[in-house]
């Protein structure tokens, strides 16, 4: 069984032979950082299992095609999406954040118009035909194909055009010209899924982030009424078509499950402490599958090696089971040391036969 149909059984609860890991390094300048790229580069070496394939020197070429793959990514350089939002960042190989949204003032709305979802999904070039090439090289190769919507879609997306302060009075007055811009939101999202679920992958995505630490940024009743309807008619012709729906969120989003699951979700990517191992055993299990987003804030960066074993360890036997239902994903980042990072990768590969 390769890595695609372990993963897809997972998913489905079919008795994977084994639970799905996953792992990456950002695109940074690691030197820049105070890191030594060639003892990172040795530790991703020695775990073939999580980076089949991996090629030396790929720490570097990765980040210096940066400016050509994503030019939002480079420090000093403002990128305007296909909304018109203008985006910054100060580290090179970090996503930034929006400095000028296009609606700030509703006077624009007049001439405002929405991207073309045939040739964009709302941040980049959408290229059809190259698309299909790449899903078709992912078949040959038994990869998993996985196509979906840009991070932040919907609920960040009408954030990045207005700006957030600015929605939430939009939200509490039910302002008339908020409404119109979801709508036009909802309808380019509908349409860009349609192309996707042309290509007939086996998952689409639809990710972003309506959490922050301890709190969701959007209340379970604003949730419900304005980007629920939106999701639902997001998942609806996914699901119709027999394909995975991978939703994912960063933050504390335990207040908004019950509605995420209603969405139509199949699969679902939170932060494991930030919402708590008990909490998503309890809320989400045998719900929906679980692909869990492994701590890299608190203590993977200050932890020892057991206390890293430790925290896979009770994440495996609490949200696991032989029939499936869960996956483990890490991407670590400064200031994690890299002992740290290879004492993750070596417990999620310890622990992906703790069921078989």
């Amino acid at each position: 069984m390769n890595d695609r149909e372990n993963r897809l059984r997972a998913w489905r609860f079919q008795n994977p032979e084994k639970i799905p890991i996953a792992s990456g390094l950002p695109w940074l300048d690691w030197a820049d950082h105070g890191y030594d790229p060639e003892e990172l580069e040795s530790i991703i070496l020695s775990h073939p299992i999580l980076f089949p394939g991996y090629q030396k020197g790929s720490i570097y070429r990765n980040y210096e095609v940066l400016p050509q793959t994503r030019p939002d990514m480079v420090k000093g350089n403002r990128y305007k999406d296909h909304w018109g939002c203008v985006w910054e960042t100060l580290y090179t190989g970090m996503i930034g954040g929006v400095r000028e949204h296009p609606l700030v003032n509703w006077s624009a709305l007049s001439t405002y118009q929405p991207p073309d979802p045939e040739t964009s999904n709302g941040l980049f070039p959408f290229d059809y035909e190259q698309v299909k090439r790449d899903c078709a090289k992912a078949r040959e190769r038994g990869e998993l194909v996985s196509l979906g919507l840009p991070h932040g879609h919907t609920f960040l997306r009408v954030q990045d055009i207005r700006g957030y302060e600015n929605i939430v009075f939009d939200m509490a007055d039910e302002n008339e010209n908020f409404i119109k811009l979801l709508a036009m939101i909802e309808d380019f999202n509908v349409r860009h899924i349609q192309i996707l679920i042309q290509l007939k992958p086996d998952v689409i995505a639809i990710p972003e982030d309506l959490g922050m630490q301890t709190t969701p940024m959007i209340s379970p009743e604003m949730f419900k009424k304005y980007f629920k309807p939106i999701y639902m008619n997001m998942t609806q012709p996914i699901k119709e078509a027999q394909i995975i729906v991978h939703e994912h969120s960063d933050g504390y989003i335990l207040p908004l499950i019950d509605d995420l699951v209603d969405c139509g979700g199949d699969v679902i990517n939170l932060q494991d402490l930030v919402n708590g191992i008990d909490n998503i055993a309890k809320q989400v299990k045998g719900r929906m599958a679980i692909d869990l987003d492994i701590d890299r804030q608190n203590l993977t960066v200050n932890g020892s090696a057991k206390d890293i074993d430790d925290l896979i360890h009770e994440e495996v036997s609490k949200l696991g089971s032989k029939e499936g239902g869960l996956s483990l994903t890490y991407q670590p980042w400064p200031p994690t040391p890299a002992k740290n990072m290879d004492a993750v990768f070596t417990a999620m590969e310890k622990y992906s036969t703790y069921y078989a």
